[in-house]
């Protein structure tokens, strides 16, 4: 797991901890959704919390951020629509997701890209997430910043995933996405995409046999419970994207809009730092729960198996940021 510094946690903690500003009756409301649950592991809850503290304090009462985790604004691509139409203001959303309405995000899917979290910061946070930026902003959506949710790993109730053969016969709830489609199927696995919404009751009744999502949403969302094996396969790297509707965000006065900026500048790192620490305890924690855990040794044969990809998806991205993504993880 990828160590941070003390002072990257001490940022998240003093976020995560600051009082509540006072609040007046004229206050501009900011609604931010999520799809995930609460909890304090949860890395879509923290990022929402680390903003929402960020930006309060530097605006005090004139803006109040409210908080609606568990699809209360309703499923991913719903709510990032409804920023799209001015009917939702705020969503940490998916990258798989945003990459429905603006192809280019498909970059950050593209299997074994990532060989670390800060090899991924490093490319989000230079010229291919600018470039990523500037385009989705053209479809109406702005992207404030680009949290983590982790490296996805694959969960199921068949058997343990050690080689890229392990896939075959199991069916994977996906998500809706041309990337994780093609990656199980060139994997031998059996892609079914589904909303996040079924996904919990699909894999309780048998019927598919797992999913891929990162530690944090495992163990909050308690996959414990109905999944027996997690295989270490860290396939694909997480970003969230902390996203607001260009429409709310016109509708803001001009002096605050630097601040909102500027309160998402500070939560991202903060929110990574908190993410990578609360990765250090879920392994035990998922042990501790009955989950059957293994590394994957051999992540250069999935590499091979997948290297087709990279061409056929460079037409759908950009062939220039697949080129600089590419260039920027050797």
């Amino acid at each position: 797991m990828t160590r941070i510094s003390r002072r990257g946690l001490a940022t998240a903690a003093a976020l995560l901890s600051a009082p509540a500003l006072p609040r007046a009756q004229g206050r501009i409301l900011l609604r931010l959704g999520w799809t995930s649950g609460d909890g304090a592991l949860d890395p879509y809850a923290n990022g929402a919390r680390l903003f929402k503290a960020a930006l309060e304090r530097r605006v005090g009462e004139r803006v109040e951020v409210q908080l609606f985790p568990n699809r209360a604004l309703g499923d991913e691509r719903p709510m990032l629509d409804g920023m799209r139409l001015g009917t939702v203001d705020m969503g940490i959303i998916t990258n798989a997701v945003i990459a429905q309405i603006e192809p280019a995000f498909q970059v950050n899917d593209m299997p074994f890209l990532y060989g670390s979290e800060a090899q991924a910061h490093a490319v989000l946070d230079g010229p291919v997430g600018a470039a990523l930026r500037s385009r989705l902003e053209a479809r109406g959506v702005i992207a404030l910043g680009y949290m983590e949710g982790g490296f996805r790993h694959m969960i199921n109730n068949i058997r343990p995933i050690h080689r890229p053969e392990d896939l075959r016969g199991i069916k994977f709830r996906v998500l809706q996405s041309p990337i994780y489609i093609e990656m199980f199927r060139t994997l031998g696995g059996n892609a079914v995409p589904m909303a996040w919404g079924e996904t919990f009751t699909a894999v309780q009744q048998g019927a598919v046999d797992g999913l891929e999502i990162p530690l944090g949403v495992i163990e909050q969302n308690r996959f414990y419970e109905v999944t027996r094996f997690l295989s270490l396969t860290g396939h694909i790297y997480s970003m969230i994207g902390l996203l607001i509707g260009r429409r709310s965000f016109d509708r803001l006065p001009a002096e605050l809009r630097p601040a909102l900026q500027e309160a998402a500048a500070e939560a991202t790192p903060a929110q990574r730092a908190a993410n990578a620490a609360a990765n250090e305890g879920l392994l035990a924690s998922l042990r501790r729960h009955g989950m059957q855990i293994n590394e994957v040794a051999d992540k250069a044969a999935f590499r091979r198996a997948v290297l087709p990809m990279y061409e056929s998806f460079r037409g759908q991205i950009g062939a220039e940021i697949v080129r600089d993504a590419l260039a920027a993880v050797q």
